[in-house]
Formats: C-alpha cells, sequence, structure tokens
C-alpha cells in the first residue's frame, strides 16, 4: 500500500473519493454551495495530483534518469501538491460572498474544502494514519459541532440585532428600549436600502447584554414590540 503499484493507486484514489463524499453527503443535506459531488471532486482532484508528482519522480530517477542528467533538469515531488493548495484558495474565495446585514457566507464551505484538499493529499501520499483521523475530526466539526455553536453563542452576553423600521430617526427609540433592559450599546450601522423597492430603514445594532437580563430571546422581543418597528432578526456569525 505504500510503493506506488496500480493497486496502491486506486486504493489511494477510492480513499480520497471516500473521504470528499463522507465530508460533502453532510454539506448536501445542508444545502450548501458545495455538496457532494464538488468535496469528491476536490478530494480526489487532490489524490490524483500527488499520484502524478509521484509517478514524475519516480520515472524522472528510474526510466528517464539519463535523459534528465542530459538535460540538466531538477524536478520538486512536492511542487505539484505545493499549487494545488494555493489553487484551492481561489476556488474558496469564489465561494464566500457577502450577504445581508454585514454577514459573509462561505466561509465553513471555503475551509471544508482546504480541509479536503489535505485529507486527498494526505491519501494521495499514502499517509492513511493521517487521512482517516482527519476525516473522522473534519466530520465531527461540522456535522456535529455546527448546533452546538449556535446554541453556544446564543448564551452569550453579546448579541447583534439587525432592525428595520420607519425612519432613521427611530434609532433613538430603538436605542432607549435596548437601554432600558440594561444593555450597552457597542455600535450602530445604518444601511441603505438595496433597491428603490425598499421604503423600510434598517440599522445593525452591536450590544452586550447586561448581566441581570441576558436573554437573547427577551431582548428581541422587546425590539419588535415597538410601534416603529417592522422587523428584527438575530445575527449569528
Amino acid at each position: 500500500m505504500r510503493e506506488l503499484t496500480f493497486g496502491a493507486m486506486v486504493l489511494r484514489l477510492t480513499l480520497a473519493m471516500l473521504c470528499g463524499g463522507t465530508i460533502g453527503y453532510g454539506r448536501s443535506r445542508k444545502e450548501r454551495p458545495a455538496g457532494l459531488r464538488t468535496y469528491m471532486l476536490v478530494c480526489l482532484g487532490a489524490a490524483s495530483a500527488v499520484l502524478v508528482s509521484l509517478y514524475l519522480y519516480q520515472m524522472l530517477n528510474g526510466m528517464w534518469e539519463e535523459i534528465t542528467k542530459e538535460a540538466g533538469s531538477k524536478f520538486d515531488a512536492a511542487r505539484i501538491a505545493a499549487q494545488t493548495i494555493a489553487g484551492i484558495g481561489f476556488l474558496g474565495a469564489g465561494i464566500i460572498i457577502k450577504v445581508r446585514h454585514f454577514q459573509v457566507s462561505g466561509l465553513t464551505t471555503a475551509t471544508g474544502l482546504f480541509a479536503a484538499v489535505c485529507m486527498g493529499l494526505a491519501c494521495g501520499f499514502g499517509f492513511y494514519e493521517c487521512a482517516v483521523p482527519a476525516l473522522v475530526i473534519v466530520a465531527v466539526v461540522l456535522n456535529v459541532m455546527s448546533p452546538l455553536e449556535g446554541e453556544f453563542k446564543r448564551k452569550l452576553r453579546n448579541l447583534t440585532l439587525t432592525v428595520e423600521f420607519d425612519k432613521v430617526g427611530d434609532i433613538e427609540t430603538i436605542r432607549q428600549a435596548l437601554e432600558g433592559k440594561d444593555a450597552t450599546i457597542y455600535d450602530i450601522d445604518v444601511e441603505q436600502p438595496e433597491t428603490t423597492e425598499k421604503h423600510y430603514a434598517s440599522a445593525v445594532f452591536v450590544i452586550k447584554l447586561g448581566k441581570a437580563n441576558h436573554s437573547h430571546s427577551s431582548m428581541v422581543t422587546t425590539v419588535a414590540e415597538l410601534k416603529c418597528v417592522h422587523g428584527v432578526s438575530e445575527i449569528i456569525a
């Protein structure tokens, strides 16, 4: 399994495909931009790049050795693998986008693809002791930790709300309502309407809740009950 034989190559490519497919399946169920096939192809492609590197290294130091010496060429077996990691950066950057209310979407997907590439490289090199544990850990992080992270953030005293209201002057009313609940406002970002059809003003409030009242749902309800407010939602980054 360690030598570059046909059976070893099939094993490494299959393992890379399974690693990518396992991670991608969970992302597909959550309807993320990169799903089952994307992760499978990324991981499989990374393993293929490593196998090409190992094949070239073997040939340049074997059947093609005399030609290589005459040409005076040198080959770094890790170069293709390094360029593979650099290439996934462009793919990841294309997935990360800015959405409404100063939120960024796609960070987890991009980092998941990077992890899939690294697992594919490990499979290609035959580093099974790294690939298999990495698969288990990444799967746990993406599938198990996601709901736990959301629950943890909801228990923090830090809170970010996006609020839609009638006019900019209503910000003072919202501010007074928040401070009346023992909340400290750190920042208020007023947003420009995305289209001319949008009649409501909106702003993002960065808040720290008081020790006596640190319920996120209670604070959201307080703002939502204001007559000037047409919509309120919590931003969980």
